[in-house]
């Protein structure tokens, strides 16, 4: 089935691209989704009558993406995680947690940007690429370090409050 494409869909093409691509992916996926019209010669032809308003939009998302990227390249997310005995994570970070921690500081990203190829599930600082536009890409530092034991502090505030009452006494 030929296709017609109306946006960038990942590993297939770009926006007006032509593609051939299986019946039922066309049927049941990129039609019903709007990612895709038929590529019929009427259709061919009034998407190269867009083709300039097409083209001025792409740029203007390039240039979001260019601006987005310079706020992203700025940012560092500092995670905490409980770790074990032996320095291993207990769980990981993934990308929708990163995705939550960059919101929480004012930008807007979508996790499905975010190129992870695999949970962090170790300490340090890691570089995370994002795709932004297909021409654009931006990394967020990412810094996991060993959350705070609160039997630590527990132990503080019985100290300190046995002292207080000792005093008081």
């Amino acid at each position: 089935m030929k296709l017609l494409l109306l946006e960038e869909v990942e590993k297939l093409g770009h926006l007006g691209d032509e593609v051939e691509v299986r019946d039922g992916y066309g049927r049941n996926y990129l039609i019903p989704q709007g990612k895709a019209i038929l590529a019929t010669a009427n259709n061919v032809k009034e998407f190269q009558h867009h083709k300039g308003i097409i083209q001025r939009k792409l740029k203007k998302l390039k240039g979001e993406a260019e601006t987005q990227a310079e706020a992203i390249g700025k940012l560092r997310i500092q995670v905490s995680k409980k770790v074990g005995d032996q320095g291993k994570l207990f769980g990981s970070v993934t990308s929708q947690e990163i995705a939550d921690l960059v919101e929480a500081q004012g930008v807007q990203i979508d996790r499905r940007k975010i190129q992870l190829s695999d949970p962090i599930k170790a300490l340090g600082e890691f570089e995370v690429p994002l795709k932004l536009h297909p021409e654009v890409t931006a990394k967020i530092h990412v810094t996991v370090s060993a959350e705070e034991e609160p039997k630590a502090d527990a132990e503080e505030e019985t100290a300190t409050s046995e002292q207080a009452e000792t005093e008081s006494a």
